[in-house]
């Protein structure tokens, strides 16, 4: 195993039972897929300083699967927050009341400092998770919900303000 070129084969002689190891965590085969797929560059990182490689991959195997649930679970939280939100921001929805609203939410929305706007625009029109928000904006999924959360607020308190006025 200390072969570096025979890597292939060994992940090869190993894939099915190590796939089906982290079909533990997730019941879909693609999110299996990466499950492995991370375990196996955490292995490869430091395999040389495994004792018995067989079951060190698949101690990184169960790793990266704790840490696939965790973030899903995680995830789920701030995307059932998310849609608390929404539900409360029928207000924001573009509807056919004509431009005087798409132009105060335009308004409203250059106001916003750019990482909130970036992030509103990611989440609402982008229907992006905040999982991937983080990805493209590199930032942690916990950073783009704040950011989205904040925008909301501002938007919400400014859009109002405009009502009343």
């Amino acid at each position: 195993m200390d072969d570096g070129t025979n890597w292939k084969s060994w992940i090869e002689s190993h894939a099915a039972v190590l796939l089906l190891y982290a079909r533990q965590w997730s019941p879909l085969q693609s999110d299996a897929e990466d499950v492995l797929q991370e375990a196996f560059l955490r292995f490869w990182k430091n395999r040389h300083d495994a004792q018995d490689p067989k079951a060190y991959m698949f101690a990184c195997v169960r790793s990266a699967g704790v840490d696939f649930l965790r973030a899903r679970r995680s995830r789920d939280r701030f995307e059932q927050q998310a849609r608390l939100d929404r539900s409360n921001l029928e207000w924001f929805r573009l509807s056919d009341e004509g431009d005087e609203t798409r132009i105060a939410v335009a308004a409203a929305l250059r106001r916003l400092p750019s990482e909130q706007q970036e992030t509103v625009i990611l989440k609402i029109w982008g229907n992006l998770t905040f999982e991937q928000i983080g990805r493209t904006m590199q930032v942690s999924p916990h950073t783009a919900a704040s950011r989205y959360r904040y925008a909301l607020l501002s938007l919400k308190k400014w859009l109002l303000q405009d009502q009343l006025s």
